[in-house]
């Protein structure tokens, strides 16, 4: 009787054995399974990151070139402008210096061909003895000389009755001419 005892409880031994053995493969199994499917979710959202990641990259990279394209284009035109800004200084100062006296009186001449010269007023920056040299028929013919404080160079011939003026002003011509000019392609 005690051995079968003994057989008894090595039996019941074994079988609690053989089942928690079997319980802790299940359990294992299960753990391993779940270890599983975290890593293959892990591995999803690591591919999910990684894909947004790559396409925030990209679109950071396109937005960096169209910047630089931007800057680029900006620097041109404020470079554009300046070039432009000098040349018509310079277009300026060099129109100055050709409207001499000599050259005022051509012009004012060429100007009043054919015209009654009695109903106009030439003003001019400042009244030369050259000047009036230079027109001195024109003088005799009615036409009035006098000085402007608007006028830097050039002249400005004025209708006497107030209906008109030509402007042959430094600042005039320039303006006039400056469009052939705008255009130029840098």
């Amino acid at each position: 009787m005690e051995l079968q005892i003994q057989d008894l409880v090595s039996s019941i031994r074994k079988e609690g054995v053989d089942a928690a053995n079997a319980e802790a493969d299940s359990i294992i199994a299960e753990a391993k399974k779940k270890a599983q499917a975290i890593i293959a979710d892990a591995n999803n959202q690591a591919e999910s990151t990684k894909q947004a990641a790559k396409k925030e990259i990209d679109i950071l990279k396109e937005s960096a070139s169209v910047s630089a394209e931007q800057a680029k284009r900006d620097a041109m035109l404020a470079f554009k402008a300046e070039v432009q800004e000098e040349f018509e200084k310079l277009l300026k100062s060099d129109i100055k210096k050709e409207l001499s006296p000599d050259a005022l009186g051509k012009l004012i001449k060429a100007v009043l061909t054919d015209e009654d010269i009695s109903k106009y007023t030439a003003e001019v920056a400042q009244v030369t003895d050259e000047l009036k040299y230079q027109l001195a028929q024109e003088i005799r013919d009615g036409l009035e000389i006098r000085p402007s404080k608007g006028i830097k160079a050039g002249f400005r011939l004025a209708a006497k009755d107030g209906t008109g003026y030509f402007d042959c002003t430094d600042d005039e011509i320039a303006e006039m001419m400056m469009p052939y000019f705008r255009e130029l392609e840098i």
